[in-house]
């Protein structure tokens, strides 16, 4: 039998001036990620500093949406879900849900592809992933 991802209830995100950015991108439906303007490198979470060179020649740039399970586990309780590491196309990995699937289908190394789930009203959205 099938363990399918439960739709759970998500609570908002907190808010703050140094993610505010981040998370106007989210209620556009963009999933922002920081670029070392000095490396070409990309990282996650965003911030005013790169985690490579400590510079603040950053940037925020959308990511594709899309990467593959790099590890995950299935929490089996009364609403079964995974939580997930993503590793973005672009490069960083990305602690998430997986969601919207059969949850002992999943794999390391498979696709993965961009969802946004709905938080308390009001509150931008949060960002999930589906196999693609």
């Amino acid at each position: 039998m099938a363990t399918m991802a439960a739709n759970r209830s998500i609570p908002a995100p907190p808010v703050d001036p140094t993610n505010k950015p981040f998370w106007d991108a989210a209620r556009e439906g963009k999933l922002l990620i920081g670029l070392c303007k000095d490396t070409g490198r990309h990282f996650f979470y965003p911030r005013g500093v790169s985690p490579f060179t400590l510079s603040g020649n950053v940037a925020l740039v959308e990511a594709k949406g899309t990467g593959t399970i790099y590890t995950y586990t299935v929490m089996r309780t009364k609403e079964p879900y995974c939580v997930a590491y993503v590793e973005l196309e672009e490069g960083p990995r990305i602690f998430t849900n997986i969601t919207d699937c059969d949850l002992d289908a999943l794999k390391i190394g498979q696709k993965v592809k961009l969802v946004w789930k709905l938080t308390a009203e009001g509150a931008p959205p949060v960002y999930m992933f589906t196999p693609a």
